[in-house]
């Protein structure tokens, strides 16, 4: 049996978990919004057209925002396609994913949708194609009340009141050769911050995120961020991050020890961030977006066999097994221990493509095993994240050294009277004795504890049976004089749950 201490005191603070930490994405890729949130023969569906059991089923995720719409798809998106008569929209070649788009949903739908499941939208601007010019007309659009020509046309569109779009990406994965308008770093920087200016000028309540680096691993990486912010610096508030992990090998080990990349990749942006800040003298902290990540490898071979210029074929459809559920738990503890300055994220995507919930077209919705972790760190995750003291056994995998067994992320309530511990045992053949100290915790009790656990690291949940992963009450836990003891099940997600004895 593998062992691990955990010391906690209300005193080790990491930060204030921002909400929109517990985002998601929606692009127009797939069937994640034509068959996924957006269905209108569907016999649940609306009268807009939104499937109803999509709508419940992202409910219980408690989404805080959702970025939209896309992705690779804003670099060749025109905004105004997408608005107005239905029967006016444009039928047009969309190149990112190449299939053929509808504009059947559009930014207005899209808040309509937003505002029907309690989430706030994230829009991108297209800098690809496009640039400054579109990009504040569309914050005018959005957010300005009346009077003005694209301020107007919404309201001719059915919005008398301003949708009030808070929060914006300058384009996506600009450094990409995929991206359709790739740019150089200086490139880039010169158009997001003429971008970035007129948009504050459209509205200064708004805030802002830069594209970081496609990825770590990006040749660009890291002097692309030093170079970008030194642009922009003034005028955006956040950068982003993007990563997704698979198990192509079938090396579980080293599969469950890539979150060490995640932190690392963290680390790296935080440093670049400092050192923009040091140079140019200034007074505020860029904070992280990493509005993307997630398990991406299942589906790459279906992709590679559609027929292109289809509307919504299904790609990027990952069937997620249980060791997916673990990482992505994983990749949710790493959030929440940076949460300081990683202050947004968004798991992409949330319906269809590499999602937590899948449909069928007209037929039934269900949650896949990611969608478990996601939904407890989202409910019951915000409020001050703690940093716990570990001590734990360790183990080298193929591409890492020294990976503890355990993971731990703990968050207390902004009261103070709800304590919740997410930990992760990485053995892929024992369990764990996990023993923690709670100190400066006197009069709490064991309120809840579940647990992720299954013997076959490939099980999924499907249409024939939805509920093979799902989380079960977990009863070998001991709570007494401060000191809680839990035997942790072999390679398993485990949120315990404890608060205030009033």
């Amino acid at each position: 049996m593998k062992k691990s201490r955990v010391i906690l005191d209300k005193d080790f603070v990491i930060g204030k978990v921002d909400d929109r930490l517990f985002g998601s994405f929606i692009e127009h890729l797939g069937r994640a919004v034509y068959g996924g949130i957006y269905e209108p023969d569907h016999a649940t569906a609306d009268e807009k057209g939104f499937r109803g059991d999509v709508i419940e089923l992202v409910k219980e995720l408690n989404v805080d925002i959702v970025r939209y719409p896309g992705g690779n798809f804003v670099s060749g998106y025109n905004w105004e396609d997408g608005v107005g008569p239905k029967e006016l929209r444009p039928r047009k070649l969309e190149l990112a994913w190449r299939t053929v788009e509808t504009n059947q949903v559009g930014t207005d739908d899209f808040v309509d949708w937003c505002n029907k499941v309690g989430t706030k939208p994230m829009l991108a601007v297209n800098l690809g194609t496009r640039g400054p010019d579109e990009a504040r007309n569309l914050v005018e659009y959005c957010n300005h009340k009346s009077g003005s020509y694209y301020s107007d046309m919404r309201i001719k569109n059915g919005y008398k009141e301003p949708h009030g779009i808070k929060l914006w990406c300058l384009g996506n994965e600009m450094d990409g050769p995929w991206q359709i308008g790739m740019k150089t770093a200086e490139e880039y920087g010169r158009i997001a911050v003429e971008t970035a200016k007129v948009m504050k000028w459209v509205d200064p309540s708004i805030e802002l995120v830069a594209c970081g680096s496609s990825g770590s691993g990006m040749a660009t990486f890291p002097q692309w961020e030093a170079t970008i912010l030194e642009h922009t610096y003034d005028y955006v508030d956040y950068v982003s991050l993007h990563t997704y992990y698979g198990n192509r090998d079938g090396d579980t080990p080293n599969y469950l020890a890539r979150t060490l990349d995640m932190d690392n990749f963290i680390k790296k942006v935080i440093a670049v961030c400092d050192y923009v800040k040091a140079k140019k003298r200034g007074k505020k902290n860029i904070n992280l977006s990493f509005d993307e990540w997630n398990v991406w490898y299942h589906s790459n071979e279906q992709d590679n066999k559609l027929e292109p210029w289809t509307i919504a074929p299904p790609q990027l459809e990952d069937i997620y097994n249980f060791e997916d559920a673990v990482l992505v738990g994983l990749m949710l503890i790493t959030l929440l221990n940076n949460s300081d300055r990683v202050k947004i994220a968004c798991l992409a995507q949330l319906v269809n493509v590499i999602a937590p919930i899948i449909t069928e077209n007209g037929g039934a919705a269900w949650r896949q095993t990611i969608f478990y972790p996601f939904m407890h760190a989202s409910n019951y995750g915000r409020g001050i994240a703690l940093n716990p003291i570990i001590q734990s056994d360790k183990y080298d995998s193929k591409e890492f050294t020294d990976v503890p067994y355990l993971d731990t992320a703990v968050v207390l309530s902004e009261d103070g009277e709800d304590l919740t511990i997410f930990a992760v045992n990485r053995s892929v053949d024992d369990s764990m004795l996990m023993e923690c100290e709670l100190r400066s915790f006197p009069g709490f009790v064991l309120k809840e504890a579940l647990t992720l656990a299954n013997d076959d690291k490939n099980a999924v949940n499907d249409k024939l049976n939805p509920n093979r992963v799902v989380p079960v009450k977990f009863e070998q836990i001991e709570f007494k004089d401060n000191k809680l003891t839990a035997k942790l099940p072999k390679m398993s997600w485990n949120v315990i749950r404890l608060n205030k004895n009033n």
